[in-house]
């Protein structure tokens, strides 16, 4: 190993423990809250103490408040020109996007278990890549990649017409899925806020296929297995024995470089400049995370904010059970009257038990005399004020989370439909955060995904993806200019964003009523700007702008655009209308042309005659040409499959003439062995 390669491995390393050192903490108090969420403390005893999980209720109740649905992406020009090349790419991306995310599950498990992570650990984090899988084809005799110099062969070796060919690989399917990151497998260097990081990376554990794979025989075979994924170790599903090998893949922005290295390995595994020319360099967005400060980057889980009342929580939890359990009938009664004991239970309605002595057991005072019962009462009162107090303290952890009672869908039905929408707003204003948070770090995914999309897919890639033959026939015209302009920095010239009320369940009622709210107002403005536009052409552009002002707010309106883009554009092309000319001037008018046409029409009759004599002669030459063309084509593919046929036969020839071979010796030697055997036998008997 080279002292360069030496001090450059010691650098990454310092880095990861210096991460390892600020995140210790953090990453414990994760463990804990997860196990909570869990509740993986809980044994099989059956006198454990009652809990109250408020962190699984939470989580279960915030992560569909901002995180129901797919993201839907929303790629639109940077600036609202009327460029018409522009809008044809941006709804190139947008569809590709729609493909990807839809048809590969990878974005939807990531999305579901980074929000996860943030609402329990605090931080959520993904990772985009490039996937190209290739296919090895013959490259054609007139296109071979000579790699040594064939010319000149050695004395008494004939030209290898195959030498030094190398096969050309075409790619058969490509894509750029986004990976999960778990959150004790991500790091990044040391910093107080997400601007400040320099290097961000990920621990990956592979097996040794995939080791081989990735870096070679020679390389990936000599990588040891040093770990396998914690969460199999946590809960006892690995061996003693290391099943995986634990490798860094370490993105160094300052160096612009991208590292692979190991723990067990006392030199860099593989070194390569920027692979995926990302603008931001980093695969990964900012995390999604938690609370958070501008000093550190360390986040603070929502459920430490209120784990105080958790547990308090837990305790009232508790002592409600064991009252409960102590809330019901005892007491004690007079030995001497056994009867009593039967009086709870045989006892039924209208019916009397004998006592023994009734005169001493009236002086005695009666039934009242000669049995007691533990008095409820004080138990139940505490009961009550044991239920009173866990409420107080849910409402407690409401106030600190955000979560009022509208979100978690409990009212009292004395509340008026205001009451409950301004508790809605005011409740929203917390949540509303929580779900630009999400919609942030999908946008930041999704521009990662089209920038891998723009720089790395093949234009038939895209194509295919964004579904180009449906589209439009005159936007199919600006497709080879669209993809022209993706090639070139496409978050420069485009904006990808994703709403946030994308990501929730919309209330489509109100959905319906915003669409016919702007098709009334549509209407209306088209019947005031339609005569004005007639009256004044010199208006129809900025007519045109206000439409796409009032269309641009809704989503899904690409289309809408591109359809006012091209009627703006006929109109203000359309030639001015000419003054009519005098009825009797177009009488003459006609009968001339009448006659010009008359004489023309048959002067093209006979030239379309002709024409289609002419059509039919070169129809029919084209096609014996492609007749032949097939035949001879049929020809070479059946001498080919008889060569591929003699071929075959030659090798089952010559493996027949092996396993005879083969066959032989076995036979030689077991005669060999036999008399051998035969002659220790007669020794033996002798």
């Amino acid at each position: 190993m080279s002292e360069e390669q030496s001090t450059g491995l010691q650098k990454l390393m310092h880095n990861v423990a210096a991460y390892d050192n600020d995140f210790k903490k953090w990453e414990a108090r994760a463990q804990k809250i997860i196990k909570r969420y869990r509740d993986d403390n809980r044994s099989q005893n059956t006198n454990e103490t009652a809990k109250f999980n408020i962190l699984w209720s939470n989580v279960q109740t915030l992560i569909p408040a901002v995180y129901a649905r797919l993201p839907k992406a929303d790629v639109s020009r940077r600036f609202g020109d009327n460029d018409q090349v522009g809008r044809v790419a941006s709804l190139l991306i947008e569809r590709a996007l729609d493909f990807e995310i839809e048809h590969y599950p990878d974005f939807r498990a990531t999305m579901k278990h980074a929000v996860e992570d943030r609402f329990l650990g605090g931080r959520g984090t993904a990772w985009v890549r490039y996937e190209p899988h290739v296919n090895a084809v013959d490259m054609p005799e007139d296109g071979l990649e000579v790699t040594e110099d064939i010319d000149d062969p050695e004395p008494g070796v004939q030209n290898d017409p195959t030498a030094g060919q190398e096969p050309m690989e075409e790619i058969e399917y490509e894509c750029a899925p986004i990976d999960y990151v778990h959150w004790k497998d991500f790091g990044h260097s040391v910093a107080r806020t997400w601007e400040e990081v320099t290097a961000v990376w990920r621990w990956v554990y592979m097996t040794r296929e995939a080791l081989v794979e990735r870096f070679g025989d020679e390389v990936g075979e000599k990588i040891p297995y040093d770990a396998g994924p914690d969460t199999l170790k946590q809960y006892g599903q690995s061996t003693k024995e290391h099943t995986r090998a634990k490798i860094c893949e370490y993105w160094d922005k300052e160096t612009g470089k991208v590292y692979w290295f190991s723990k067990s390995m006392p030199n860099i595994i593989d070194e390569r400049d920027d692979p995926l020319e990302l603008e931001g360099f980093f695969p990964c967005p900012r995390p999604l995370y938690a609370t958070m400060t501008s000093d550190t980057l360390v986040p603070v889980a929502d459920f430490v904010l209120y784990q105080d009342q958790a547990n308090e929580l837990d305790i009232l939890s508790d002592r409600i059970d064991g009252l409960v359990k102590a809330l019901r009938v005892r007491g004690v009664y007079d030995a001497s009257q056994p009867a009593l004991q039967r009086l709870m239970t045989e006892g039924e309605n209208n019916a009397l038990l004998p006592v023994d002595t009734w005169m001493a057991f009236g002086e005695k005072g009666g039934l009242k005399g000669a049995i007691d019962f533990l008095p409820i009462d004080m138990i139940a009162q505490t009961l009550i004020q044991c239920y009173q107090a866990r409420t107080e303290i849910k409402n407690q952890i409401y106030e600190i989370t955000g979560l009022s009672d509208i979100i978690r869908g409990s009212s009292f039905a004395s509340e008026t439909a205001t009451a409950q929408q301004i508790k809605g707003q005011y409740a929203s204003i917390r949540l509303r955060s929580m779900q630009e948070d999400v919609a942030l770090f999908a946008t930041g995914l999704l521009r990662l995904k089209a920038q891998v999309i723009c720089t790395k897919f093949q234009p038939q890639t895209i194509v295919m993806f964004a579904a180009a033959d449906q589209m439009q026939p005159e936007d199919q015209q600006l497709i080879p200019q669209a993809l022209a302009l993706l090639k070139d920095k496409p978050l420069r010239n485009f904006r990808i964003e994703v709403a946030a009320d994308s990501l929730v369940q919309l209330d489509e009622q109100k959905m319906k009523q915003e669409r016919g709210e702007f098709l009334q107002a549509f209407g209306s403005f088209l019947r005031e700007a339609l005569p004005l536009g007639q009256q004044a052409p010199e208006m129809i552009p900025m007519i045109g702008e206000l439409l796409k002002f009032g269309v641009g707010a809704f989503k899904g309106a690409r289309q809408i655009e591109g359809a006012i883009d091209q009627s703006i554009n006929k109109l203000v092309n359309k030639p001015p209308v000419e003054p009519q000319p005098d009825p009797e001037m177009l009488k003459m008018q006609a009968e001339q042309q009448m006659a010009q046409g008359k004489m023309q029409a048959d002067g093209q009759l006979e030239q379309a005659k002709m024409q289609a004599q002419m059509q039919i002669e070169q129809a029919k030459l084209q096609a014996q040409m492609q007749m032949d063309q097939a035949k001879l084509q049929l020809e070479q593919a059946k001498t080919q499959r008889e060569v591929e046929v003699e071929q075959m036969r030659a090798q089952m020839d010559a493996q027949k003439l092996e396993f005879d071979r083969q066959k032989a010796e076995m036979e030689e030697q077991y005669n060999r062995w036999k008399t051998e055997l035969d002659a220790a036998t007669k020794v033996t008997v002798a």
